[in-house]
């Protein structure tokens, strides 16, 4: 029988350290009433990431399991791959035409994404290998680290088990966290959106299945598609 999905996402064990999730949460709230001088600067833009970063290293050396609890069991690689590539190319057409016909139908400007760091960088560096560091870091992040610690604090608060397993508060958190990332808005201005429905969907698979793999070819498969679209389309 195959291990429950709640059982994925929180390890049995004791668990050391998980509101440090909360730091880069404050960081970004904290980001929102900078002036707007100090917003347009690129150290004050990563500073919740980064931040993130070290609270995730602090809390992977005080853990035991720590790939389990990330969702990185190897025993999961396989089924990561294969609904990971479904759900990628999915999302991947689906943003694709947003990103070429509604926001322009709306009458919003999608030309800027040539600036974008992305943009300037040159194909052969993008694909596939920027891309794909940019998926495993931002998915151990956000739904490796951040959710599943949020989800772990969350488990206290229900008396039900499927509102513990399911984690709505992480779930919202997070994706809020995700979409509003100060160097994404900043970056994709309004096409930041986007990533609300990609983070509940990502977020929502991580918790039901408890696999990062999943989440992490996901991302890359649907940015490749996303990437290579818009930037034949610019050019």
């Amino acid at each position: 029988m195959p291990p429950r999905p709640d059982r994925l996402v929180h390890a049995p064990a004791a668990e050391w350290g998980p509101a440090l999730a909360l730091l880069p949460l404050a960081a970004t709230l904290a980001y929102y009433v900078l002036p707007a001088s100090l917003q347009a600067q690129t150290s004050v833009q990563f500073a919740p990431q980064l931040l993130a970063y070290a609270a995730l290293f602090l809390w992977a050396s005080r853990n035991s399991a720590v790939r389990f609890r990330l969702g990185l069991d190897r025993a999961q690689v396989r089924t990561g791959l294969r609904q990971g590539l479904i759900t990628g190319l999915a999302l991947g057409g689906l943003n694709t035409g947003v990103i070429l016909a509604g926001f322009p139908f709306l009458g919003y400007d999608i030309t800027f994404l040539r600036q974008t760091p992305h943009g300037l960088l040159p194909l052969f560096v993008m694909i596939p290998w920027m891309i794909g560091i940019i998926a495993f870091f931002v998915e151990l992040n956000f739904r490796g680290f951040i959710l599943g610690r949020l989800a772990a604090l969350e488990c206290r608060l229900w008396k039900s088990g499927a509102a513990s397993r399911f984690s709505p508060l992480a779930l919202f958190i997070t994706t809020l966290l995700f979409a509003f990332d100060p160097f994404m808005v900043h970056t994709f201005q309004h096409l930041h959106w986007i990533a609300v429905w990609d983070g509940l969907i990502w977020g929502a698979i991580r918790l039901r299945t408890g696999n990062l793999y999943t989440t992490i070819v996901a991302h890359a498969v649907e940015v490749l598609i996303m990437y290579s679209a818009v930037k034949m389309a610019l050019d």
